[in-house]
């Protein structure tokens, strides 16, 4: 027995014929030494564990068996949790004993709707007969946040908008896998404006936290990730629970069809820094985790020397703030999942209640927010609640940042009068529909949020407007579809997304989205059937990926019936 595995099993091992005899998996001393050198001093705490396999993946390319065995032991778990957790994110390539590692080089290829509508699939054949498959492995991935400049494919770290063969093979050629960083406003621009002015005021105590919670109860800020939640008692509820609590930054918008989160990290990362940093005072959190999706490489790089430059700063104690990167599954967008996955293991929605702000992190009250919601704080605060609430249309209040893509000629952030319809959205901000495009319908809040005809493109896009039409507006992810697009094929996109992404706990879900997506494959519609499994998901699935799932299916079989092939 070594030494090692002496120290952390004693008294483990079976005697044959007069030796000890490890019992399961042998810890290869050559990967164990390649995993100790990956981690030199970090911590082996617990809730690291998926932060330490993603350096493997990144330096290895994968993930192989004698890793995870060598992992385990050093952070002292059980070998089959360390195989669930890296086996349960899709950015992990995790190699079984006996299995071939994949080429060096992996093309992701997004296959979300958006792409799809731009040729995703075509992308792809034609790239499977461009490279050797020795070499260069093609494969298909969820949404990468980048709708807007469809279709997108990922080459290592680094994104190729608006992609062809040829400048996805000029990158695979080039051997510069690394993120590409876009210019975002600096520290000196920030502070030159006002930056952090209202933070310093908050700790100096010239601020209080009620005076806070007033402006933005009657701001009307709500949560911008899609529960639209009052932030102002969201931020009571965390606070009437005994301490000491924390604080998480949801950044998993893996939504299809939403990118404002990444919009906002990647130009002014210094106001939302400021913003969270002024949620967490308002109650009284000893940390900030920041749950940021794996597919904004980019926006990592400039959030973490941001950390790091107000650190210097003397803003924030070093260590205050946590800087996590998902792996790779839309679930962690619920928030208990979220919380599952900062903890470092798989990421499984919890039964509730209780809740997140009762006992969440770390069994910690836990305020949790989207980026673009502690992106408003400094503005409202400094501007006044009326100064928000004066910005709504048809009747609404606030502003929304709409991501659009689809078949418009200037899809992006279109920051917006809340409840601006989806026809002002189109030729207001939009610069019309893409030309030889006829508007047909919209996903009003991505995959989840349903679908909706052009009839109903006068609707205000906001919070409670959509539900009577059984759609949602959610984090405002619009996908605009045109006379070219096939309702079924939409319906069929994102029903697999859905049976994809799937974390498989609850049964409604995991056996609903897959018996629909074979369903709809059909040329024939069982309706009745349908309507069934949406029943059941809709009301026994855990949490809302199940819950409205159904959304698009339901939407083409009562909007778009000239689409539907009803039974024969």
């Amino acid at each position: 027995m070594s030494e090692d595995s002496k120290r952390l099993h004693p008294g483990k091992g079976s005697k044959k014929k007069g030796r000890i005899i490890d019992r399961g998996r042998q810890v290869k001393p050559e990967a164990l030494q390649e995993v100790r050198e990956l981690l030199g001093d970090k911590s082996r705490q617990r809730d690291l564990l998926i932060e330490h396999l993603h350096l493997i993946q990144d330096k290895f390319g994968h993930i192989s068996a004698a890793h995870l065995a060598a992992l385990a032991q050093e952070m002292v778990l059980p070998q089959a949790e360390v195989y669930e957790v890296a086996t349960f994110y899709a950015h992990f390539d995790v190699i079984k004993e006996g299995e071939t590692a994949p080429p060096a080089v992996t093309i992701r290829v997004c296959d979300s709707l958006s792409c799809q509508l731009r040729g995703a699939d075509q992308l792809k054949e034609a790239l499977e007969a461009k490279v050797d498959p020795a070499q260069v492995r093609v494969v298909n991935a969820p949404c990468m946040g980048r709708c807007d400049t469809a279709p997108v494919a990922e080459v290592g770290h680094r994104h190729v908008d608006n992609a062809t063969v040829d400048s996805i093979v000029q990158v695979v050629e080039a051997k510069d896998f690394h993120a590409q960083i876009p210019e975002s406003i600096s520290y000196e621009t920030y502070t030159a404006e006002g930056g952090f002015a209202l933070l310093k005021d908050v700790k100096a105590g010239n601020r209080t936290y009620e005076e806070l919670s007033t402006i933005l109860s009657d701001s009307g800020l709500r949560g911008l990730g899609g529960a639209g939640f009052p932030t102002a008692l969201k931020w009571k509820f965390v606070r009437q629970e005994e301490g000491p609590r924390l604080m998480a930054i949801n950044g998993d918008e893996g939504e299809p069809g939403t990118f404002k989160d990444r919009f906002y990290l990647e130009s002014d990362p210094f106001r939302f820094l400021e913003g969270m940093l002024i949620g967490a005072w308002a109650v009284e959190a000893e940390g900030v985790y920041i749950y940021l999706r794996d597919e904004y490489p980019a926006a990592r790089e400039i959030v973490t020397k941001a950390i790091a430059r107000i650190e210097a700063e003397g803003l924030v104690e070093p260590g205050f703030i946590h800087l996590r990167r998902g792996a790779g599954a839309y679930i962690c967008g619920e928030e208990s999942a979220m919380i599952e996955s900062l903890e470092g293991k798989r990421g499984y929605p919890r039964q509730r209640p209780p809740y997140v702000a009762q006992v969440g992190l770390f069994n910690r009250p836990t305020l949790v927010n989207n980026v673009e919601t502690v992106f408003w704080l400094r503005d409202i605060v400094e501007k006044g609640a009326d100064w928000f609430s004066s910005h709504g249309a048809n009747g609404r209040k606030g502003l929304r940042s709409y991501s659009v893509s689809g078949r418009v000629k200037n899809p992006g952030v279109k920051l917006a009068p809340a409840g601006t319809s989806m026809n002002e959205l189109i030729e207001n901000y939009c610069g019309g529909m893409e030309d030889g495009h006829t508007f047909k319908g919209y996903l009003p809040g991505g995959a989840s949020g349903g679908i909706l005809p052009a009839s109903k493109g006068d609707l205000p896009l906001d919070f409670g407007t959509l539900e009577e039409y059984g759609c949602f507006i959610g984090s405002a992810a619009v996908v605009v579809l045109s006379d070219k697009d096939d309702m079924k094929d939409v319906a069929l996109n994102l029903m697999k997304f859905f049976e994809d992404e799937s974390c498989g706990q609850c049964t409604p879900c995991r056996s609903g989205t897959e018996k629909t997506v074979k369903l709809i494959e059909e040329g024939n519609w069982d309706l009745d059937l349908l309507a069934d499994l949406s029943m059941v998901m809709g009301s026994a699935s855990i949490c809302g990926l199940g819950q409205a799932a159904a959304n698009p299916v339901n939407s083409v079989i009562n909007y778009f019936k000239d689409d539907v092939i009803a039974r024969g």
